[in-house]
Protein backbone atom coordinates (compact mmCIF):
# COMPACT_ATOMS: atom_id res chain seq x y z
CA UNK A 1 0.00 0.00 0.00
CA UNK A 2 1.44 3.52 -0.93
CA UNK A 3 -0.52 7.24 0.32
CA UNK A 4 -1.02 10.42 -1.44
CA UNK A 5 -2.13 13.28 0.24
CA UNK A 6 -3.46 10.96 3.04
CA UNK A 7 -5.25 9.04 0.43
CA UNK A 8 -4.35 4.96 0.64
CA UNK A 9 -3.98 3.27 -2.77
CA UNK A 10 -3.50 -0.57 -2.62
CA UNK A 11 -5.69 -3.71 -2.38
CA UNK A 12 -7.55 -3.52 0.55
CA UNK A 13 -8.61 0.20 -0.93
CA UNK A 14 -11.34 1.17 -3.52
CA UNK A 15 -8.97 1.54 -7.03
CA UNK A 16 -7.71 5.07 -6.90
CA UNK A 17 -9.09 6.76 -10.36
CA UNK A 18 -6.39 9.74 -11.77
CA UNK A 19 -8.05 11.84 -14.88
CA UNK A 20 -5.22 13.07 -16.86
CA UNK A 21 -6.35 16.42 -18.60
CA UNK A 22 -2.33 16.51 -21.17
CA UNK A 23 -3.42 18.63 -24.02
CA UNK A 24 -7.22 18.54 -23.89
CA UNK A 25 -7.73 22.17 -22.59
CA UNK A 26 -6.92 22.89 -26.49
CA UNK A 27 -4.66 26.32 -25.76
CA UNK A 28 -7.30 27.26 -23.61
CA UNK A 29 -7.17 28.38 -19.51
CA UNK A 30 -10.75 28.36 -19.21
CA UNK A 31 -11.36 25.12 -20.93
CA UNK A 32 -9.11 23.48 -18.42
CA UNK A 33 -10.76 24.64 -15.58
CA UNK A 34 -14.17 23.43 -16.74
CA UNK A 35 -12.64 20.05 -16.95
CA UNK A 36 -11.16 19.71 -13.58
CA UNK A 37 -14.92 21.07 -12.56
CA UNK A 38 -16.08 18.11 -14.69
CA UNK A 39 -13.38 15.51 -12.83
CA UNK A 40 -14.49 16.62 -9.08
CA UNK A 41 -18.36 16.66 -10.17
CA UNK A 42 -17.29 12.94 -11.96
CA UNK A 43 -15.93 11.64 -8.33
CA UNK A 44 -12.43 10.97 -9.87
CA UNK A 45 -9.88 11.27 -7.03
CA UNK A 46 -6.92 12.85 -8.68
CA UNK A 47 -6.18 15.11 -11.51
CA UNK A 48 -3.01 14.93 -13.47
CA UNK A 49 -0.77 16.79 -15.49
CA UNK A 50 2.33 16.88 -18.41
CA UNK A 51 5.14 19.91 -16.74
CA UNK A 52 7.26 20.30 -19.71
CA UNK A 53 8.02 22.64 -22.44
CA UNK A 54 8.84 21.88 -25.98
CA UNK A 55 12.00 23.24 -25.92
CA UNK A 56 12.09 20.66 -22.79
CA UNK A 57 11.42 17.65 -24.68
CA UNK A 58 12.78 18.01 -28.38
CA UNK A 59 14.23 20.67 -30.76
CA UNK A 60 12.68 22.45 -33.60
CA UNK A 61 14.09 19.83 -36.19
CA UNK A 62 12.02 19.62 -39.36
CA UNK A 63 14.19 16.11 -39.25
CA UNK A 64 12.86 12.44 -40.41
CA UNK A 65 13.75 11.53 -36.89
CA UNK A 66 11.94 14.31 -35.41
CA UNK A 67 8.49 13.64 -37.03
CA UNK A 68 5.92 11.40 -35.98
CA UNK A 69 5.39 8.78 -38.47
CA UNK A 70 2.81 8.89 -41.59
CA UNK A 71 0.74 6.20 -40.84
CA UNK A 72 -0.31 7.65 -36.98
CA UNK A 73 -3.68 7.59 -37.04
CA UNK A 74 -3.69 11.07 -34.95
CA UNK A 75 -0.34 12.68 -35.53
CA UNK A 76 1.02 11.69 -38.70
CA UNK A 77 3.46 13.40 -40.24
CA UNK A 78 3.48 15.99 -37.53
CA UNK A 79 7.15 17.29 -36.05
CA UNK A 80 7.70 16.31 -32.14
CA UNK A 81 8.09 20.17 -31.55
CA UNK A 82 5.11 21.46 -33.23
CA UNK A 83 2.82 18.12 -31.29
CA UNK A 84 4.36 19.20 -27.94
CA UNK A 85 4.09 23.10 -28.64
CA UNK A 86 0.45 22.15 -29.24
CA UNK A 87 -0.02 19.58 -26.41
CA UNK A 88 2.05 21.16 -23.28
CA UNK A 89 0.26 23.20 -20.61
CA UNK A 90 1.72 26.36 -20.08
CA UNK A 91 3.58 26.18 -16.45
CA UNK A 92 2.07 29.73 -15.75
CA UNK A 93 -1.63 27.49 -16.04
CA UNK A 94 -0.66 25.28 -13.04
CA UNK A 95 -0.60 27.06 -10.12
CA UNK A 96 -4.70 28.39 -10.88
CA UNK A 97 -5.41 24.24 -12.35
CA UNK A 98 -3.72 22.78 -8.99
CA UNK A 99 -5.75 25.51 -7.00
CA UNK A 100 -9.39 24.54 -8.61
CA UNK A 101 -8.37 20.76 -8.04
CA UNK A 102 -7.73 21.14 -4.41
CA UNK A 103 -10.81 23.88 -3.81
CA UNK A 104 -12.72 21.01 -5.08
CA UNK A 105 -10.98 18.29 -2.94
CA UNK A 106 -9.45 16.63 -5.69
CA UNK A 107 -5.13 15.24 -5.26
CA UNK A 108 -3.66 17.33 -8.19
CA UNK A 109 -0.11 16.20 -9.21
CA UNK A 110 1.64 15.73 -12.69
CA UNK A 111 4.30 14.24 -14.36
CA UNK A 112 7.63 15.91 -14.69
CA UNK A 113 9.65 15.75 -18.26
CA UNK A 114 13.44 17.10 -17.11
CA UNK A 115 14.82 18.52 -14.08
CA UNK A 116 13.25 21.81 -14.59
CA UNK A 117 10.22 20.48 -14.39
CA UNK A 118 10.57 18.76 -11.17
CA UNK A 119 12.15 22.25 -9.56
CA UNK A 120 9.32 23.70 -10.55
CA UNK A 121 6.62 21.23 -9.40
CA UNK A 122 8.21 20.82 -6.33
CA UNK A 123 7.46 25.32 -5.57
CA UNK A 124 4.05 24.05 -6.01
CA UNK A 125 4.00 21.20 -3.53
CA UNK A 126 2.88 18.60 -5.90
CA UNK A 127 2.42 15.36 -2.95
CA UNK A 128 3.27 12.68 -5.72
CA UNK A 129 5.37 12.26 -9.18
CA UNK A 130 4.18 10.39 -12.30
CA UNK A 131 6.66 9.00 -14.70
CA UNK A 132 5.64 8.84 -18.30
CA UNK A 133 6.64 5.63 -20.05
CA UNK A 134 8.95 6.79 -22.47
CA UNK A 135 11.01 8.64 -19.43
CA UNK A 136 11.41 5.56 -17.59
CA UNK A 137 14.88 5.06 -18.65
CA UNK A 138 15.48 8.47 -17.67
CA UNK A 139 16.80 7.16 -14.47
CA UNK A 140 18.43 10.97 -13.78
CA UNK A 141 14.88 12.45 -14.00
CA UNK A 142 13.71 9.34 -11.63
CA UNK A 143 16.31 10.10 -9.22
CA UNK A 144 15.78 13.49 -9.32
CA UNK A 145 11.74 13.09 -8.48
CA UNK A 146 12.79 9.76 -5.98
CA UNK A 147 15.25 12.06 -4.29
CA UNK A 148 11.86 14.65 -3.31
CA UNK A 149 10.78 11.32 -0.55
CA UNK A 150 7.60 11.85 -2.18
CA UNK A 151 5.20 8.59 -4.04
CA UNK A 152 6.30 7.30 -7.60
CA UNK A 153 4.45 6.87 -10.14
CA UNK A 154 5.96 4.94 -12.90
CA UNK A 155 4.40 3.86 -16.33
CA UNK A 156 5.69 0.91 -18.09
CA UNK A 157 4.71 1.20 -21.49
CA UNK A 158 7.23 -0.32 -23.86
CA UNK A 159 9.67 -1.16 -21.03
CA UNK A 160 11.39 -4.59 -20.37
CA UNK A 161 11.38 -6.38 -17.34
CA UNK A 162 15.20 -5.19 -17.37
CA UNK A 163 14.07 -1.18 -18.22
CA UNK A 164 11.49 -2.00 -15.39
CA UNK A 165 14.14 -3.14 -12.53
CA UNK A 166 16.15 0.04 -13.72
CA UNK A 167 14.01 2.67 -12.85
CA UNK A 168 12.51 1.01 -9.79
CA UNK A 169 15.83 0.22 -8.00
CA UNK A 170 17.34 4.06 -9.04
CA UNK A 171 14.27 5.06 -7.49
CA UNK A 172 14.71 3.29 -4.53
CA UNK A 173 18.30 3.98 -4.59
CA UNK A 174 17.41 7.51 -4.27
CA UNK A 175 14.90 7.27 -1.30
CA UNK A 176 11.69 6.50 -3.14
CA UNK A 177 9.91 4.24 -0.53
CA UNK A 178 6.17 4.34 -2.06
CA UNK A 179 6.00 2.74 -5.54
CA UNK A 180 3.25 2.30 -7.99
CA UNK A 181 3.81 0.36 -11.60
CA UNK A 182 1.44 0.86 -14.15
CA UNK A 183 0.79 -1.73 -17.00
CA UNK A 184 0.61 0.31 -20.33
CA UNK A 185 0.26 0.33 -23.48
CA UNK A 186 2.39 3.35 -24.87
CA UNK A 187 0.04 3.94 -28.30
CA UNK A 188 -2.88 6.40 -29.21
CA UNK A 189 -5.35 5.05 -29.27
CA UNK A 190 -4.41 1.78 -28.10
CA UNK A 191 -6.11 -1.47 -28.47
CA UNK A 192 -7.51 -3.26 -25.63
CA UNK A 193 -6.02 -6.49 -27.25
CA UNK A 194 -2.82 -5.35 -27.08
CA UNK A 195 -3.66 -4.53 -23.47
CA UNK A 196 -2.58 -8.35 -21.86
CA UNK A 197 -3.82 -7.33 -18.78
CA UNK A 198 -2.86 -11.51 -17.34
CA UNK A 199 0.32 -9.40 -16.90
CA UNK A 200 -1.16 -7.53 -13.62
CA UNK A 201 -0.56 -10.29 -11.42
CA UNK A 202 2.92 -11.00 -13.14
CA UNK A 203 3.65 -7.04 -12.69
CA UNK A 204 2.90 -7.37 -8.86
CA UNK A 205 5.00 -10.18 -8.21
CA UNK A 206 8.36 -9.02 -10.10
CA UNK A 207 8.15 -5.93 -8.38
CA UNK A 208 6.52 -6.19 -5.24
CA UNK A 209 4.65 -3.02 -5.55
CA UNK A 210 1.41 -1.38 -6.00
CA UNK A 211 -0.04 -2.03 -9.15
CA UNK A 212 -2.23 -0.37 -12.22
CA UNK A 213 -2.89 0.77 -15.07
CA UNK A 214 -2.46 3.95 -17.32
CA UNK A 215 -5.46 2.90 -19.48
CA UNK A 216 -5.02 5.08 -23.62
CA UNK A 217 -8.23 2.64 -24.93
CA UNK A 218 -11.48 3.69 -25.86
CA UNK A 219 -14.11 3.65 -22.76
CA UNK A 220 -14.16 1.65 -19.90
CA UNK A 221 -13.55 -1.52 -20.50
CA UNK A 222 -10.24 -2.18 -19.99
CA UNK A 223 -9.37 -0.62 -16.38
CA UNK A 224 -12.97 -2.45 -15.14
CA UNK A 225 -10.84 -5.61 -16.31
CA UNK A 226 -7.77 -4.67 -14.57
CA UNK A 227 -9.41 -4.48 -11.44
CA UNK A 228 -10.51 -7.88 -11.42
CA UNK A 229 -6.75 -8.66 -12.17
CA UNK A 230 -5.57 -6.69 -9.09
CA UNK A 231 -4.95 -3.03 -10.58
CA UNK A 232 -5.33 -0.04 -6.68
CA UNK A 233 -4.80 2.75 -9.37
CA UNK A 234 -6.45 3.74 -12.74
CA UNK A 235 -5.27 6.69 -15.07
CA UNK A 236 -7.33 7.60 -18.25
CA UNK A 237 -7.29 10.48 -20.18
CA UNK A 238 -10.31 13.43 -19.76
CA UNK A 239 -11.55 15.59 -22.29
CA UNK A 240 -14.40 18.13 -22.29
CA UNK A 241 -15.51 16.83 -25.45
CA UNK A 242 -14.06 14.43 -27.81
CA UNK A 243 -16.52 16.05 -30.78
CA UNK A 244 -14.76 19.23 -30.06
CA UNK A 245 -11.35 17.68 -30.84
CA UNK A 246 -7.96 18.29 -29.11
CA UNK A 247 -4.74 16.21 -29.35
CA UNK A 248 -5.92 13.51 -26.70
CA UNK A 249 -9.57 13.22 -27.49
CA UNK A 250 -9.81 10.64 -29.50
CA UNK A 251 -8.79 8.44 -26.65
CA UNK A 252 -10.05 10.44 -23.74
CA UNK A 253 -13.24 10.10 -21.56
CA UNK A 254 -16.16 12.49 -21.46
CA UNK A 255 -17.66 13.20 -17.87
CA UNK A 256 -19.68 11.26 -17.54
CA UNK A 257 -17.84 7.92 -18.60
CA UNK A 258 -15.22 9.11 -15.92
CA UNK A 259 -18.11 8.83 -13.52
CA UNK A 260 -19.00 5.53 -14.54
CA UNK A 261 -15.31 4.71 -14.15
CA UNK A 262 -15.26 5.50 -10.93
CA UNK A 263 -18.49 3.88 -9.94
CA UNK A 264 -18.14 0.76 -11.82
CA UNK A 265 -14.33 0.33 -10.81
CA UNK A 266 -15.36 0.72 -6.99
CA UNK A 267 -17.87 -2.01 -7.86
CA UNK A 268 -15.86 -4.14 -9.42
CA UNK A 269 -13.51 -4.16 -6.85
CA UNK A 270 -16.24 -4.68 -3.80
CA UNK A 271 -17.04 -7.62 -5.81
CA UNK A 272 -13.46 -9.57 -5.68
CA UNK A 273 -14.69 -10.43 -1.74
CA UNK A 274 -12.87 -12.94 -0.54
CA UNK A 275 -11.63 -16.76 -1.39
CA UNK A 276 -14.70 -18.43 -0.37
CA UNK A 277 -17.64 -21.13 -1.77
CA UNK A 278 -20.94 -20.59 -0.02
CA UNK A 279 -23.92 -19.42 1.00
CA UNK A 280 -23.14 -15.59 1.50
CA UNK A 281 -24.77 -13.99 4.56
CA UNK A 282 -27.01 -11.95 2.27
CA UNK A 283 -28.40 -15.48 1.19
CA UNK A 284 -29.33 -16.57 4.54
CA UNK A 285 -33.06 -15.62 3.75
CA UNK A 286 -33.09 -17.31 -0.11
CA UNK A 287 -32.00 -20.94 1.95
CA UNK A 288 -35.86 -20.76 3.72
CA UNK A 289 -36.74 -21.27 0.21
CA UNK A 290 -35.24 -23.80 -1.63
CA UNK A 291 -37.10 -26.65 -2.36
CA UNK A 292 -38.24 -29.53 -0.27
CA UNK A 293 -41.32 -31.95 0.32
CA UNK A 294 -44.71 -30.83 1.81
CA UNK A 295 -47.36 -32.38 2.66
CA UNK A 296 -49.95 -30.51 -0.21
CA UNK A 297 -53.24 -31.50 1.57
CA UNK A 298 -55.03 -32.82 4.02
CA UNK A 299 -54.20 -36.87 5.10
CA UNK A 300 -55.59 -38.96 7.83
CA UNK A 301 -53.08 -41.89 9.66
CA UNK A 302 -52.51 -44.72 7.74
CA UNK A 303 -53.33 -43.00 4.00
CA UNK A 304 -50.34 -44.14 1.62
CA UNK A 305 -47.87 -41.32 0.55
CA UNK A 306 -48.56 -40.50 -2.46
CA UNK A 307 -47.48 -37.53 -5.95
CA UNK A 308 -50.97 -36.00 -5.07
CA UNK A 309 -50.21 -35.74 -1.46
CA UNK A 310 -46.90 -35.29 -1.06
CA UNK A 311 -44.91 -32.81 -3.28
CA UNK A 312 -41.06 -31.12 -3.85
CA UNK A 313 -42.66 -27.25 -3.55
CA UNK A 314 -40.76 -24.00 -1.89
CA UNK A 315 -39.77 -23.18 0.70
CA UNK A 316 -37.52 -25.40 2.67
CA UNK A 317 -37.79 -27.55 5.81
CA UNK A 318 -38.88 -30.53 4.58
CA UNK A 319 -37.06 -33.90 3.62
CA UNK A 320 -34.19 -32.77 0.48
CA UNK A 321 -36.58 -33.52 -2.82
CA UNK A 322 -34.31 -36.57 -3.79
CA UNK A 323 -35.74 -38.37 -0.93
CA UNK A 324 -39.49 -38.24 -2.74
CA UNK A 325 -38.39 -41.98 -4.14
CA UNK A 326 -37.97 -43.29 -0.67
CA UNK A 327 -40.84 -42.07 0.31
CA UNK A 328 -43.59 -43.10 -2.13
CA UNK A 329 -45.86 -45.95 -1.16
CA UNK A 330 -45.17 -45.41 2.41
CA UNK A 331 -47.80 -44.56 5.12
CA UNK A 332 -48.69 -41.97 7.08
CA UNK A 333 -48.39 -42.59 10.60
CA UNK A 334 -51.02 -39.71 11.79
CA UNK A 335 -53.41 -37.71 10.35
CA UNK A 336 -51.08 -34.22 8.93
CA UNK A 337 -52.67 -30.68 7.43
CA UNK A 338 -51.97 -29.42 4.60
CA UNK A 339 -48.62 -27.07 4.60
CA UNK A 340 -47.03 -29.48 6.92
CA UNK A 341 -43.05 -30.27 5.79
CA UNK A 342 -42.67 -34.07 5.21
CA UNK A 343 -40.50 -35.48 7.97
CA UNK A 344 -39.47 -38.96 8.71
CA UNK A 345 -41.49 -39.47 12.35
CA UNK A 346 -44.98 -38.67 9.87
CA UNK A 347 -44.19 -41.78 7.98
Amino acid sequence: MISIAGRAIGAGHPPFVVAEMSGNHNGSLERALAIVDAVAASGAHALKLQTYRPDTLTVDCDGPAFRVGEEHELWGGETLYRLFERAHTPWEWHEPIFERAREHGLIAFSSPFDPTAVEFLEKLGVPAYKIASSEIVDLPLIRLAAATGKPLIVSTGMASIGEIHAALATAREAGCTELAVLSCTASYPASPAESNLRSLPLLAALTGEVVGVSDHTPGIGVPLAAVALGACLIEKHVTWSRAEGGVDAAFSLEPAELAALVVESGRAWQSLGSVAIGPRPSEREGLRFRRSLYVVRDVRAGEAVTPANVRSIRPAGGLPPDAAGEVMGRRFTRDVPFGTPLSWDLI
